[in-house]
């Protein structure tokens, strides 16, 4: 595995007390950025490599209440003209009664890098997380690095794309539907999801593509083939507001797969 850059100096938010027993970020999760393969002359598969201690977690880009999403922030971006991760298949986490959303141990998440140009393609940036074992320690790690035309693929990176849920029609879904009614500080919508069953313990995962728009934990039911999530979206007016359902991504996580459904029709 051919490594661009390992931690640089991950740093946490919290005092020196709170870092269980004097245990640094440093100490609990390495971040490394993997330079993998070049898929054509546009396009890069690269990865984010998490290696975690024992018994701590992160968490999925919509953590559920009881997290703290993983966001990776661009400062320089040379070469590169678009950015996308693609993120696998996460586990539903329920701890003091809160539901999280992430992943435990290790995680490669694959980057997508849309290039330009003969290069050099390079990028720096950050990444914003938490990790977490009985609290949460909110950390910083400045990642960067330059990524040549190497068209051996990695292994690892494969697996974790392998590891994405499913989309609409892999997994044979129907039409997803989104019913809307106002609620007295924005709005509250049912999804109905014709979908198989995914296993035990279904959720659903509403978002919205402002990520100033607050969505609740969906209520989850399944009745048959189909499945059912309430949730509500505030924005910050606190005020119903008019919903582009196409704003909408709608995710189901059970214990055999993940199902992405995209977003939903009225």
């Amino acid at each position: 595995m051919a490594c661009l850059s390992v931690i640089l100096g991950a740093t946490s938010s919290l005092p020196a007390a709170a870092q269980f027993m004097g245990r640094s970020a440093d100490d609990v999760v390495q971040v490394t950025l993997v330079e993998g393969w070049r898929m054509s002359d546009t396009r890069h598969m690269a990865g984010i490599r998490i290696d975690l201690a024992p018994g701590w977690k992160t968490y999925w880009r919509a953590p559920g209440d009881g997290g703290v999403p993983t966001e990776l922030r661009l400062t320089e971006a040379e070469g590169i003209t678009g950015l996308a991760i693609h993120w696998p298949r996460p586990e539903v986490f329920f701890s003091n009664g809160m539901r999280s959303i992430g992943y435990r141990d290790d995680v490669i998440l694959p980057l997508e890098l849309v290039l330009s140009g003969d290069g050099p393609h390079r990028l720096a940036g950050r990444i914003d997380m938490g990790v977490c074992q009985d609290v949460c320690m909110p950390i910083t790690v400045e990642i960067s690095g330059q990524f040549e035309a190497d068209p051996a693929r990695d292994p690892m990176i494969g697996a974790a794309l392998s590891d994405r849920p499913l989309n609409a029609t892999e997994s044979g879904a129907g039409e997803v539907r989104c019913a809307v009614e106002p609620i007295s500080d924005g709005l509250r919508v049912t999804v109905t999801a014709p979908l198989q069953a995914t296993g035990n313990d279904e959720t659903m995962v509403v978002e919205h593509a402002d990520a100033s728009i607050w969505v609740s934990e969906a209520m989850t039911q399944r009745d048959g083939g189909t499945l059912t999530g309430v949730a509500d979206i505030v924005p910050p007016d606190h005020g119903p507001f008019a919903l582009n359902r196409s704003d909408l991504r709608i995710t189901v996580i059970g214990s055999r797969m993940a199902v992405d459904l995209g977003g939903c029709t009225g």
